[in-house]
């Protein structure tokens, strides 16, 4: 921890001066003044035992691992005291929505094709590039496919688009499943199209784009829409407030989804501000923007969109449960129960161990 550095680095100079101090004690007044040489060389003991810096050395171990027992006790993981120090120095905190805000379970509210295209062959392509993905939109389309009873080609050439969504040849065509904002680079979104999507957006609902990308001579289409649902966390708002309680100046929403549904969704929980449409590149640079400004900066995540931000925050701290593994292994503190209530807890843990390291 950083207040043990610094007591080691005390200590190299204190000792010394301390020692040079007892012997100076012991032999000045003796030899210069006629001091009883028993009496002051008894005095110079009692300096050395005084001024031993054991209790100042010892200060901060004990209360940084007694601080990190406590926490592993309520499920919150601390990779050092290092980590635990920084807790307690935090002014504001990033957090990502799906799976930390909300529970990351989606669900299929509308589902609507376009441009007259059939509802079980919009379905066949969903599922066939959403099968390949581990992001929760998509196991919430594997999910709603389930009454598909035909069969599922596999997806050729099948590509990750990062923040955006995926894509792949199904049957010798080359499609696309994605986010409003993959579509609207595409230019295949018509004015009806943008309308209904402001209005599932307006809703706080996902959505999930399925259609023709543009190649060779096709212009694209758009050939089916999903607005998903997730669940906001029960405890939430209050983990916010608490927050908000203890000290922390700015709590930030920082999305991959559409600005409209992360707006409601900060209206909802009462966060500070929310910015949506955001790549895991753009994470880092609000996380660079808010270190910038509060020095000591949190991001809470849990998927793998979220690792860069974990790492150029000043701390990390991942979902333990359903976080990724990329997640947890970049972050510096796990809340192993997914429970959101135990951030503020954690947060107001850091800065006691801080005072009582300030006190010893």
């Amino acid at each position: 921890a950083p207040s043990e550095a610094f007591v080691d680095r005390f200590a190299k100079v204190y000792t010394p001066i301390v020692f040079l101090l007892a012997v100076a004690v012991a032999a000045i007044p003796p030899i210069f003044f006629g001091g009883a040489g028993d009496v002051w060389f008894y005095r110079a003991l009692v300096l050395l035992v005084i001024a031993c810096p054991c209790a100042l050395v010892l200060a901060t171990p004990i209360s940084v691992v007694s601080g990190l027992a406590s926490l592993a006790r309520q499920g919150v993981l601390v990779k050092g005291g290092k980590y635990l120090e920084a807790l307690g120095k935090l002014k504001a905190i990033a957090m990502d929505k799906t799976g930390t805000l909300t529970e990351g379970k989606f669900k299929v509210q509308t589902f609507r094709t376009f441009g007259g295209a059939d509802e079980q062959e919009v379905l066949k392509v969903a599922l066939a590039l959403e099968r390949l993905s581990s992001h929760p939109l998509a196991k919430a389309i594997l999910e709603h496919g389930k009454s598909y009873s035909g069969a599922v080609p596999e997806a050729k050439n099948f590509a990750a688009i990062p923040g955006r969504g995926t894509e792949g040849w199904v049957d010798s065509c080359l499609y696309f499943a994605g986010n409003h904002k993959l579509a609207h680079d595409l230019g295949v979104c018509s004015d009806e199209i943008e309308a209904y999507l402001s209005e599932l957006e307006s809703q706080a609902l996902s959505v999930i784009i399925i259609g023709h990308k543009p190649h060779d001579a096709h212009r694209g289409s758009v050939m089916g829409i999903f607005g998903l649902g997730d669940t906001l966390k029960s405890n939430a708002r209050a983990a916010i407030q608490e927050l908000h309680r203890i000290g922390i100046s700015k709590v930030l929403v920082l999305s991959g989804d559409n600005q409209k549904t992360v707006d409601a969704l900060c209206n909802a929980v009462g966060v500070d501000e929310g910015k949506g449409d955001l790549l895991p590149e753009d994470k880092v640079t609000e996380i660079k923007k808010l270190t910038e400004r509060f020095r000591d900066v949190a991001m809470v995540g849990d998927g793998v969109n979220d690792a860069p931000a974990l790492a150029n925050a000043t701390i990390g701290v991942s979902m333990g449960a359903a976080g990724t593994d990329s997640a947890i292994e970049t972050s510096d503190v796990s809340l192993m129960q997914d429970d959101l209530s135990q951030l503020p807890k954690a947060v107001a843990h850091g800065r006691r161990v801080l005072r009582v390291i300030q006190f010893n």
